[in-house]
């Protein structure tokens, strides 16, 4: 007999497989030998309270062996023969669009500016120690894209847009834990995640589909107004393209701007990566002086509010993680935030962020916020002495309006550089980080603190334009035979949702050319 039941225990009970069958077995009146297994269907922590309680569903075996299929599987078939379609792009928009055109009977080629995941990690090392970044092998261009170096967080609430459970399945197919099945707010770990991205490189290569690295397109091929191909790498390559390159493609831009390709300014959000002790982080969540413990995991937070009307928030937690220099070209400081599978970190940090319309920025062309960006991105590397070191304040002090003497132990490997960040920054930015900060110090006692550091800038939280795309049909609208997909064309924000925009392509680019169901 199978059963299924909610249970909400304690963190000891729930990360003690025997404990927790156990109390299943009290709870239900069980003889233990009956209960021949507990699978975990979906986990939350409850830490609202002085005492922490972890949600669960479990699913209950009862005089039943339990199935050896934690996931469902997908079946990849062989397409070495079948229609090319060109995939630009390399990041989770991309491959998942290449693997659902697989099962859909047709042949990806997917082309990928940078290098594959193992080699493009010894271009990240090199940062640190040379202080130059690499503008085709860096934390935004390889394969894998922005998400492969940036924790593998799972978590959307674009549950709208398509098959999350698919996403995660695939995940699993490819090596991932099957904890992401269960977990609230699941994520794969930077250290694991690209060994799952080459294992789906793989699956698409064994099913006759193609993969090209260092192979940056620069032009579409098209046949009056429609996309026939493109150039990569100096060569041709024909099929429909679903044009996935990521959030930080701006050469990709300003050529669509050049080709007259429609597109649009997209709202953005910038601000600071916000780094606090991760000990402190727990104190603060779980309501008690010894933090996490043993048995709970490094605590995360949300904030949000409304400062002057626009959004200030966090963006990207990252407990018990590392902030990393995330540029993609010269005369840039960027910072991104990422975790290792444990979070065992001795930092936790966020992106902390403040909403930016089109009609904030000066000027009506469609690409004003990327300019906003690089601006901003600039200065930030003058204020690091030109660089990648970045310019840094201690919380309470940007609040203050003072400038850092000395700055706390950081992650962020190129080093810091104190800097008055409250005086060089926007000050429409500025006003509104320090209002929502006091809100936040408010709501959560112990936040705001000059144990916490800023460190400038983080711009590169979603596409700064969005390219016009009909509803429908997912294509270009005006331009049939190209399908934007993902982060990079504006329509997805994060790994599950652009890998649910990259299926979606797919499926529509199939129905374009007749095949698949």
């Amino acid at each position: 007999m199978i059963q299924e039941l909610q249970l909400r225990v304690l963190p000891p009970i729930a990360a003690d497989t025997d404990q927790l069958r156990r109390y299943v077995a009290d709870e239900k009146g069980l003889v233990l030998s009956a209960l021949k297994g507990v699978r975990i269907l979906k986990r939350s922590i409850d830490a609202r309270q002085r005492t922490i309680f972890v949600n669960l569903k479990v699913r209950l075996y009862i005089n039943e062996l339990p199935s050896d299929d934690e996931y469902v599987r997908t079946d990849y078939p062989d397409v070495s023969a079948a229609r090319a379609v060109i995939v630009v792009g390399a990041g989770p928009g991309g491959l998942f669009a290449a693997l659902r055109l697989i099962e859909l009977g047709l042949r990806p080629i997917v082309l990928e500016r940078g290098k594959d995941v193992h080699e493009r990690k010894k271009d990240l090392a090199a940062i640190s120690r040379t202080q130059q970044v690499d503008p085709e092998s860096n934390y935004c261009f390889g394969e894998g894209g922005a998400g492969a170096y940036s924790d593998g967080k799972l978590y959307t609430r674009s549950k709208k847009r398509g098959n999350i459970e698919k996403i995660l399945n695939v995940f699993c197919q490819h090596g991932a834990s099957t904890a992401i099945l269960a977990d609230a707010h699941p994520h794969i770990g930077t250290d694991r995640l690209p060994k799952v991205i080459e294992a789906m490189r793989q699956t698409i290569l064994n099913s006759g589909g193609e993969v090209h690295f260092q192979t940056k397109m620069t032009e579409l091929l098209l046949d009056g107004d429609r996309v026939v191909g493109c150039v990569a790498g100096g060569k041709e390559f024909r099929g429909p393209v679903i044009l996935a390159t990521g959030h930080s493609a701006r050469d990709v831009y300003r050529y669509l701007v050049k080709e007259k390709v429609e597109l649009e300014a997209k709202g953005i959000a910038v601000g600071v990566r916000l780094e606090h002790p991760a000990r402190l982080i727990d104190q603060i969540q779980y309501h008690r002086k010894e933090g996490r413990g043993q048995w709970l995991p490094a605590a995360e937070y949300a904030f949000v509010t409304q400062v002057e009307g626009r959004g200030v928030y966090s963006f990207c937690m990252c407990p018990g993680g590392f902030v990393i220099p995330a540029a993609t070209g010269p005369e840039q400081v960027v910072v991104n935030g990422m975790s290792p599978a444990n979070r065992g970190t001795q930092w936790s940090n966020s992106g902390m962020v403040v909403e930016l319309r089109p009609e904030d920025v000066e000027g009506d062309d469609a690409l004003r916020l990327l300019r906003y960006q690089e601006e901003l991105e600039r200065a930030c590397w003058q204020q690091a002495n030109m660089k990648q070191t970045a310019p840094a304040q201690r919380m309470a002090d940007f609040v203050g309006g003072k400038l850092s003497y000395d700055l706390p132990r950081s992650s962020f490997a190129p080093g810091l550089v104190s800097s008055p960040l409250h005086f060089w920054m926007p000050k429409p930015i500025v006003t509104r980080l320090q209002q929502g900060f006091r809100t936040f110090g408010r709501q959560a006692r112990g936040f705001l603190t000059n144990d916490a550091v800023m460190i400038g800038v983080e711009t590169r939280t979603s596409s700064p334009v969005r390219i016009l795309r009909n509803n429908e049909t997912l294509q270009h609208v005006r331009i049939q035979g190209l399908f934007p997909c993902g982060e990079g064309a504006g329509y997805a924000g994060g790994i599950v949702s652009a890998g649910v925009d990259g299926e979606r392509c797919a499926e529509m680019c199939a129905e374009e050319l007749g095949v698949g169901s």
